[in-house]
């Protein structure tokens, strides 16, 4: 397995920032309706070559074990009653992370991310999700391309 590198990059008037990790809400973001998009399955090869890669999720479908498994990265089904803590404490406990999610209980994970990206994608964004993103994508495909193409990360959060 390739050595993984973690990015560091600074923004014009904004901030330098270092990412390790990416973490990412499985249904409604990467997945619909319990199935992983075709556009992620493309993606994960190549961001998993650079970054560590963690899926978080409740498991609603009982299927991501299944969908995941032919990738290099680490899931974390949720476990206790409390999905947006839970969540909020895994970004915040592994630091330097792109966050992504679109769901209500994803907005307190992007506060506490290094960078958050909320998707509006076929389920919609929790308005809270929204508020407490730094990106706003339309597709998971465009959110995933951005740690590959750092330059577009400097474009969006330049000041």
């Amino acid at each position: 397995m390739p050595k993984r590198r973690d990015m560091t990059i600074d923004i014009p008037n904004y901030k330098s920032i270092k990412i390790e990790n990416i973490v990412l809400d499985y249904n409604g973001t990467i997945a619909k309706d319990g199935k992983l998009k075709q556009s992620v399955k493309n993606l994960l090869p190549k961001l998993s070559k650079h970054f560590k890669i963690f899926v978080i999720t409740a498991d609603t479908f009982g299927n991501v074990k299944k969908e995941l498994n032919h990738f290099d990265i680490e899931i974390k089904i949720l476990k206790t009653n409390s999905h947006t803590k839970e969540k909020a404490k895994f970004v915040e406990k592994l630091g330097n992370t792109i966050a992504i999610g679109n769901g209500n209980n994803d907005a307190q994970m992007l506060q506490k991310a290094t960078i958050s990206i909320a998707i509006i994608g076929d389920e919609g964004c929790s308005t809270q999700t929204l508020q407490n993103s730094q990106i706003v994508c339309k597709k998971i495909k465009n959110a995933l391309e951005l740690p590959l193409n750092p330059k577009r990360l400097i474009a969006t959060l330049r000041r």
